[in-house]
């Protein structure tokens, strides 16, 4: 597997002593208890002879599995040293999980849906659930911590890195977060300094899909298909039916309805989908943009 961070050689030669290890044991074990299963069978030996108290036997026995498992602590503690001590002077971006996307917040406040970092340059990221808990893993780079929904920020988890190879690179939640779990995808692309800035200068002023920033698009499609909640497409205006406390009524689905929706999802749910959308904390901007949006869908 590609190693694309500076600390992946690391954690391979850990996995590697381990897995290593584990071979020679279970060969070594296996041999040994052929061996002893034919050299002392019953028809070899009749009367089994006493080995309590064998002092070679239990200091062979209890040294040398202890030596194997501190030095196994010893790799993984070096390596786990290594990336929890971050960097002076590291870039901080903001990860933000949620049902079923991730977002990224840089330091001059531009948020995106793919993680863009310079090639060479240390990138702490703070990691941020709005829901439930979430794990960001990147297998190239070799990192992968948990994403707690947490209130305090002081109490946030963290990681860094630093990307050693240009390209694009999975990032992947790898911990069971509901029903679209595995659609929870997105990128890692490292640029060289030059194309980072220029990218980042760009980005400031490129307006972004409100949609798929918010990650409305991992249960909404914007083509008509079906998945988890309603279409966005031409549902703007139209009138729809929906389950409140039980009862079915039918509205029009207005800006109105639409602010309702975001601070109330579960108040009125569309017929023949499941109660599954969480609150969604978005500023007045950012709701005019999502109406705003929709109406272009209509």
């Amino acid at each position: 597997m590609i190693q694309a961070s500076s600390y992946a050689g690391v954690v391979d030669d850990a996995f590697i002593f381990i897995l290593g290890t584990s071979i020679v044991l279970l060969i070594g074990v296996t041999l040994t208890m052929l061996f002893f299963a034919f050299r002392y069978s019953r028809a070899r030996n009749p009367v089994a002879a006493q080995i309590e108290g064998n002092m070679v036997l239990e200091t062979i026995w209890t040294v040398i599995p202890t030596g194997l498992v501190l030095m196994m602590f010893w790799y993984g503690w070096t390596g786990f040293r290594i990336m929890r001590d971050v960097p002076e002077g590291a870039m901080e971006i903001e990860a933000i999980g949620r049902m079923w996307s991730w977002a990224f917040r840089y330091p001059d406040g531009h948020t995106s849906d793919e993680l863009v970092v310079p090639l060479h340059q240390p990138v702490r990221l703070t990691l941020t659930s709005e829901d439930v808990i979430h794990s960001f893993y990147v297998p190239a780079f070799r990192i992968k911590e948990d994403v707690m929904p947490v209130a305090r920020p002081e109490n946030r988890n963290h990681l860094w890195f630093q990307a050693e190879k240009t390209g694009e690179f999975n990032v992947l939640c790898a911990e069971y977060c509901g029903e679209r779990h595995s659609k929870m995808l997105s990128k890692v692309r490292v640029l060289p300094q030059e194309e980072y800035d220029n990218w980042l200068a760009a980005a400031a002023v490129t307006q972004v899909d409100i949609l798929k920033l918010k990650g409305c698009t991992a249960c909404h499609s914007l083509d008509g298909s079906r998945i988890v909640g309603p279409s966005f497409r031409g549902i703007f205006g139209s009138t729809e039916t929906v389950v409140s406390g039980g009862t079915e009524h039918q509205v029009v689905v207005d800006a109105e309805y639409v602010r309702k929706s975001l601070a109330e999802p579960l108040a009125d749910v569309v017929k023949g989908y499941p109660p599954a959308m969480p609150p969604q904390q978005l500023t007045d901007d950012e709701i005019a943009a999502v109406i705003a949006r929709l109406q272009e869908l209509r």
